[in-house]
């Protein structure tokens, strides 16, 4: 049964819903880019058998604790999945299918570097049903690309989604970036027309965070690290949507263009906020009102999936959390939120505004939402700009946090 809400004394409709949705971490890479702060380690020397081995503990553990329906979604991510082998790719495959039912018509995605797939591993994967690829491309600077710390080169790029498609793969994307160190927005022109010579049915694009814990952070605080002013980072991004609309990929998401019928199946279940299945090293959860994050070191997951699940954390989601968790994941979509969605997570007849009146009326005079149809709510082209000052507008202060630590 799905926990009680912990403060709210009731269960939210949302926490009775079953996880359609699967996503399993690969935390291995051919090497650690300087702005990762992904759970990630350079493979070479790693027990990638043995996370397999738990891997596969925590499927079966997870199957027969929560009895899934139909998987309608499966994102591998990482990490770079694609360092795998084609025997350990077939190996991971099968044990997704043996343990989860996915949907025959499932949005089966495998993150992958460019030049880390070739014939064998694209073989493994079509017959594994992965059936989408996104390709961590970047940058077409060859200049940047070695400033950011990756080991692919342009030429890298076009060659990947050519030997994709020679595999029978139709369904690609790429992950760009703006604002990073040294690129200016002529750069970031050519990046654009060079991706889009692609003519891919999806793109990525995100700005440039520096997080902590890495090399980029490090190099911040000392003040070696030299990054676009505002103004031209913002140029960057109204470039994107410029250039993005001219090609026809419609921005359905702040950073993520698709031609219609294109877009991520699977992110739409996080910027709903549905419940998911969250498996491997540092991945995170979200089943029957709880938010769960596993331990994060390869072998301290290998050692706890021997004997239960491998959790570092498990967090009871409040309604109250989960109303404000709607608002700011669901305005990062550009059709916005309806009040049918918020009913159907909260309870019938229940409005975004009998929680947020206040808040929506200040944001709309504001300039940063605008009302739609349907008692909805979107996001300006002022509000995309401001997007973390909108969404921290929804996050109470009163609201507290029921933390298990293991």
């Amino acid at each position: 049964m799905p926990p009680m809400n912990a403060t709210d004394g009731a269960i939210a409709p949302l926490h009775t819903w079953k996880p359609r949705a699967l996503y399993i971490h690969i935390p291995f890479c051919t090497n650690k880019c300087y702005y990762c702060d992904f759970n990630s380690y350079v493979a070479d020397g790693q027990p990638i058998d043995a996370y397999l081995d738990a891997l596969e503990r925590e499927m079966e553990r997870t199957a027969a604790h929560y009895a899934p329906d139909s998987i309608d979604t499966v994102y591998v991510g990482g990490g770079t999945p694609s360092v795998l082998s084609p025997r350990q790719l077939r190996r991971l495959f099968a044990a997704v299918r043996r343990h989860f039912p996915v949907a025959a018509d499932a949005e089966f995605t495998m993150e992958a570097n460019p030049g880390t797939t070739g014939p064998d591993k694209l073989e493994a994967m079509r017959e594994g049903g992965v059936n989408r690829i996104s390709f961590g491309a970047q940058t077409f600077d060859n200049r940047l690309l070695k400033a950011i710390g990756r080991i692919h080169e342009a030429v890298d790029i076009a060659r990947s989604i050519r030997e994709a498609r020679a595999a029978g793969f139709s369904n690609l994307s790429i992950d760009l970036m703006f604002g990073l160190p040294g690129q200016r927005l002529e750069d970031w022109q050519d990046t654009l027309s060079r991706a889009l010579e692609l003519d891919l049915p999806h793109y990525s694009a995100y700005s440039l965070k520096i997080e902590e814990n890495t090399l980029f952070h490090r190099l911040y605080e000392r003040g070696e690290l030299v990054l676009p002013e505002e103004d031209e980072e913002i140029e960057m991004y109204e470039l994107l949507l410029e250039r993005m609309a001219k090609a026809g990929r419609i921005q359905y998401e702040i950073s993520n263009f698709a031609l219609p019928g294109a877009e991520s199946r699977h992110n739409a279940v996080y910027w709903k906020n549905e419940p998911y299945f969250g498996l491997g090293a540092g991945a995170h959860g979200y089943v029957f009102g709880e938010r769960h994050m596993n331990v994060k070191g390869v072998l301290p997951y290998v050692e706890l999936a021997r004997s239960g699940f491998p959790r570092a954390e498990t967090h009871r989601v409040t309604t109250r959390e989960a109303e404000e968790d709607f608002m700011m994941v669901g305005l990062r979509m550009l059709r916005g939120v309806r009040d049918a969605d918020f009913a159907a997570q909260f309870g019938a007849g229940k409005t975004m505004a009998d929680r947020f009146g206040g808040t929506l009326e200040r944001l709309v005079r504001q300039g940063l939402l605008e009302r739609v149809p349907e008692g909805g709510l979107r996001l300006t082209k002022k509000g995309m700009l401001l997007g973390n000052e909108v969404f921290g507008s929804f996050l109470d202060a009163q609201a507290g946090q029921n933390v298990v630590e293991y």
